[in-house]
This record gives C-alpha cells, structure tokens and sequence, in this order.
C-alpha cells in the first residue's frame, strides 16, 4: 500500500490542523536543506514532508483528499467533477447488472484516474510544493507592518513585505517562491506564518490593546492628568476623581489597524501604595474611613 500523506507527517487520519502543523515543523526542521547542506535524501523527504503539509493544512484540500485519496492530488482534479463521475459509473453498473431474485448489486469499483488522475499527470510536469516558513516579530511591527527578509533555499533571501495589523498565524502566500516543480513544472509558493513575540508593557486581544498603568493614590483620589505611552507616542488622559484599582480607560481609536477597521487602547489603572513609610500619611488614612459610604467588604461572601 502506498504511503499516505499522514505517515509522510506520522500523524493519524483524525489529527487536528494544530497537531499537523506542529509535526510538519519538527520534520521541516529537521529534514531542511540548510540544515542537510548535500544530504539529498534529507532534500526529498523535505520536499515530501512540504507537499504532504500543503494538502493536509487546506481545509478543502484535506477533504478531497480524504474522500478521493491519491486521485485529488493530480493535477486539474475536481470533485464536483469526481462526484458527478463515481455517480454515473454507478448508475450504468446498476442498469447492467441483474440479480435472479432482484436487482441488488454488490460494490461498484472505479478508477477516478481516468477521469482526472492519468489525464491530469498528461498536461505536463508537476507543480513544485510550497515551502513554510515562520516569521518572528515584535509587537510595533506587527502593528506598524514592516518588511524582513527570509532565507529560501536555492533561492537566497527572499523580501517579504508584513502588512500592517499582522497577528500570530497570519498567512502570507508569495505565488512562484516554493520549490522547483518536478520535471521542470512550475515551483511552489512560500507561506509565511507569523509569530508575534509578546510585549512587556503591552498586551494585544484582536485589534485592541491593554495596557496596566500604575499611578499613586494621590491621582487615584483626587483625579489627575497623566501621560500614557503609545505606539504613535504619549497621549495626556484623565483619571477621574476616586478611581477604583483596576478600572479602565478607554482611547478609541488607538489600537491597531486594519484596512478600515481600527481596535481600542485600554488603561487599566494600578493604584500603587507608597514603598517608604510616612506618619502623616498613616495617621490621615486611618481617619479616612468616614469617608467609605458602606464597608469595603460587604457584598464579599462565600
């Protein structure tokens, strides 16, 4: 029996998209040609472990695969086409076959490659796989975009332009940029797969921002105008009179952009205590509980 494209990766058929992607980059690491410099045997089951992962991470792909097997994978394959074909070849099976008590029959067998498989490989020399590859960046350039060069075998270093609003698994597709098809046939494409390195300071969920800004109780208390730090520079906001730890602000239009769309900026406020100890200030707070309009701790209960 030939060899799947799930053990060309060693997963199971019922393996998550997440579970795929993480076995092809084990093997690609492992098997890349720049890491086998002159191993040739690494170089084809790199090209193998590729082509696999290019049907298996497509959704629809995947699922021509798995209802046609081998055949979805020639070229100019179609499965309405497919569909329409295994139908006919049974409909005429039925009207041939007569049973002596009915007209039950038994399975009827196929070959899907003459309609697409030996037809398909005939147009000419198969197209290259893609290659995969993973970007790291820092926050401001995912939101900025930027452009940083990727190391493609056989090709050298490739320029690849990040859009602006780029995320962790965002997908770019450069069409020609794979590797060299067999037989001359066109290459592949390379797919980058973005991974944005978390910020300090800065926590991103979608298109919005979130920021923990400390202040003293002084601001808390009677309000303030404060400078907070953003990607486009600092932008002055108030704090309102007795703000709550952990309350939020909230700059519109301030997070991170994409085409027309433009996510929020959100403060949330860390009321620090002073770290040095002062009589004055610890004798007032202990005269400051007249000034709770309930107990602090009244609605807690278990």
């Amino acid at each position: 029996m030939a060899e799947s494209l799930y053990d060309v990766l060693g997963v199971a058929k019922t393996a998550t998209a997440d579970e795929i992607r993480k076995k092809y980059r084990k093997l690609a690491r492992k098997h890349h040609p720049d890491v086998n410099p002159g191993d040739k045997s690494a170089e084809e089951k790199f090209k193998k472990v590729s082509a696999a992962y290019d049907v298996l991470s497509d959704e629809k792909k995947r699922a021509a695969y798995d209802e046609f097997g081998d055949d979805a994978l020639s070229g100019g394959f179609d499965p309405e086409k497919a569909r329409a074909y295994a139908a006919e070849q049974e409909r005429r099976a039925r009207a041939r076959t007569y049973r002596r008590n009915d007209f039950e029959e038994g399975p009827v067998e196929f070959d899907f490659g003459d309609l697409f498989g030996r037809a398909g490989r005939a147009r000419g020399p198969a197209r290259g796989p893609d290659i995969h590859a993973s970007l790291e960046m820092d926050l401001r350039q995912a939101i900025e975009g930027t452009e940083i060069g990727v190391e493609v075998p056989a090709q050298g270093t490739v320029r690849v332009r990040i859009p602006p609003g780029a995320d962790n698994g965002s997908v770019i597709r450069l069409a020609g940029k794979g590797a060299p098809g067999v037989g001359g046939g066109p290459p592949g494409d390379l797919v980058i797969e973005t991974i944005v390195r978390a910020h300090p300071h800065v926590r991103r969920d979608a298109l919005d921002l979130y920021m923990t800004l400390p202040i003293t109780i002084e601001e808390a208390y009677n309000g303030a105008s404060i400078e907070v730090p953003t990607f486009e520079g600092p932008i002055v906001v108030k704090v309102p009179p007795r703000a709550q730890n952990r309350a939020k602000l909230r700059l519109k239009g301030k997070g991170i952009p994409r085409k027309d769309v433009r996510g929020d900026f959100y403060v949330e406020l860390d009321v620090r205590m002073p770290d040095k100890p002062d009589d004055a200030l610890a004798e007032a707070l202990r005269n400051a509980s007249s000034a709770y309009s309930k107990p602090v701790r009244a609605e807690v209960s278990l």
